[in-house]
């Protein structure tokens, strides 16, 4: 049994072979073979969510499975049932659970307790199916035949992160980076700046620290083949927003910013945007940007991602 906990869980040929078959699903779309045919598979989520919830739903239901919405607030972990025990009983229900938590711990419980696979939907460490759809997105833009995603074409590209160069997507970003043999340059705040997680990420998938951080956003951006941000306040954040806010708008993605970057980069957020915020209007709408690829690639990549988990039907 295999789960998605983070970007490094699965090898980089597994990697390439989850983009063949997220590429065969796109195109497939509504036809996509029925390869989970009459399993049903839990979705917790601690967290709201528009693109992650959706994008799952979808998916496995074009896979042929049955999805199972869960929350907290309607189970016995909310009167003090144990993740081991509500692991173990979902376990004798479920083929797979895809949660969306704050700790990462939370998610390693239930992994570790029960015995179906279990998909990270995002943690405040990391959120690997957001980071394998920007990769499938860019793979999708940079290979050479019409309808491929080879994972090979993001060697040596340049990726420039721009903000909270701390947040679960940065970490995301390194430890992606030093797996497909990006390139990555993060510009923020120092207070910011990227944490020890991000090390141990590395460290625990014996990863060289290949990342580069700066206080300077046009110093990242220059020469970038990616210019990337998310938001400046995520949730759970809330209470120090107006120090947020005024602390990282030099690193706010503008046109002039975009300009030190390559001639033909791309733009990548993965929403919502706060416009006049982390990135203008005029970035958003303009033909650099790529946003809209990125949230749709969440739902052919996580099928192949579901896929490639997915054991016998019950």
């Amino acid at each position: 049994m295999k789960h998605f906990l983070k970007v490094t869980d699965f090898s980089h040929d597994e990697v390439e072979l989850l983009f063949q078959n997220a590429a065969e699903f796109k195109r497939l779309g509504r036809h996509t073979p029925a390869l989970l045919q009459r399993q049903s598979w839990g979705m917790l989520f601690y967290k709201n969510s528009t693109r992650t919830r959706v994008s799952f739903e979808v998916g496995l239901n074009e896979l042929g499975a049955h999805a199972v919405m869960l929350s907290t607030g309607n189970m016995q972990l909310s009167r003090g049932e144990t993740i081991a025990d509500t692991a173990r009983v979902l376990s004798r229900y479920l083929s797979g659970l895809i949660i969306r938590c704050y700790e990462h711990s939370v998610l390693e419980e239930f992994a570790s307790a029960g015995t179906i696979p279990v998909v990270n939907a995002l943690t405040d460490l990391t959120h690997p199916c957001q980071l394998y759809a920007d990769l499938f997105t860019l793979a999708e833009r940079w290979s050479p035949g019409e309808g491929e995603a080879d994972v090979e074409s993001l060697r040596g590209r340049k990726v420039a992160f721009l903000g909270d160069t701390a947040c679960n997507m940065a970490n995301s970003w390194i430890l992606a980076a030093a797996h497909t043999g990006m390139e990555i340059s993060l510009a923020g705040p120092a207070e910011f700046a990227p944490s020890q997680a991000a090390r141990d990420l590395l460290k625990q998938a014996d990863l060289p620290e290949t990342f580069k951080f700066t206080t300077d956003a046009r110093e990242a951006v220059r020469g970038a083949d990616v210019v990337y941000t998310d938001v400046w306040v995520s949730m759970g954040n809330e209470a120090e927003e107006a120090a947020r806010l005024s602390q990282m708008q030099p690193y706010s993605v503008t046109a002039d910013l975009m300009a030190e970057a390559a001639k033909d980069a791309y733009f990548m957020h993965c929403l919502p945007a706060h416009a006049g915020q982390e990135v203008s209007q005029e970035v958003l709408d303009s033909s650099a940007s790529i946003i809209f690829d990125e949230a749709e690639n969440r739902l052919h990549i996580q099928k192949a991602i579901l896929a490639a988990l997915a054991g016998e039907p019950r």
